[in-house]
């Protein structure tokens, strides 16, 4: 079955990075995957959109997506920005760095406390890549021990230490909202 994520990140938040976690983690899970970023010029704390494909069988769509399966909203602002239920399909799921869903079905994390207690931090923005992968693993059906050796594989020594902490976290605090 065919899963189609869309993240909505502002730049500098690590949307991108976190859809590539995503799919990574997928990947190793014996899943094919795909993740695709669209920005242009834009600068940090422009919005960022990311899309992210899971499937069982070869994914043969390579387009963004319009309307996703799983909506994951990066910052609880972006939310006063655009209409995100423009961006998710009817009985999709949202998953939000936010108090309250949006969706039918919500899942909610506080992202950023996660980011500033481990201190993943750049240009005073909380950077919650990571805490949103591992948000995201639960509800998408991933083993947060796929993420972790994701997030391993993509950044060195302690940065990648502190990271897969922040993924751990979120992965146990997300809940229903």
């Amino acid at each position: 079955m065919l899963t189609e994520v869309m993240i909505l990140s502002f730049g500098g938040q690590g949307g991108v990075t976190a859809a590539r976690i995503l799919a990574l983690a997928a990947v190793s899970e014996g899943m094919y995957a795909q993740a695709i970023p669209q920005f242009g010029a834009e600068r940090r704390g422009s919005l960022v959109r990311s899309y992210l494909r899971l499937s069982d069988r070869p994914i043969r769509r390579h387009s963004s997506i319009k309307k996703a399966d799983v909506l994951a909203i990066f910052a609880e602002k972006i939310l006063g920005i655009v209409n995100a239920n423009e961006f998710i399909r009817d009985g999709g799921i949202a998953i939000l760095n936010a108090k309250q869903g949006i969706a039918e079905k919500n899942y909610c994390v506080n992202a950023a406390d996660i980011a500033l207690s481990l201190n993943l931090v750049a240009a005073g923005w909380p950077i919650v890549n990571t805490a949103m992968a591992g948000a995201m693993a639960k509800p998408l059906g991933l083993s947060i021990d796929s993420v972790i050796e994701a997030i391993k594989s993509t950044f060195p020594g302690e940065l990648a230490e502190v990271n897969a902490k922040a993924a751990e976290i979120a992965y146990r605090e997300v809940r229903q909202c």
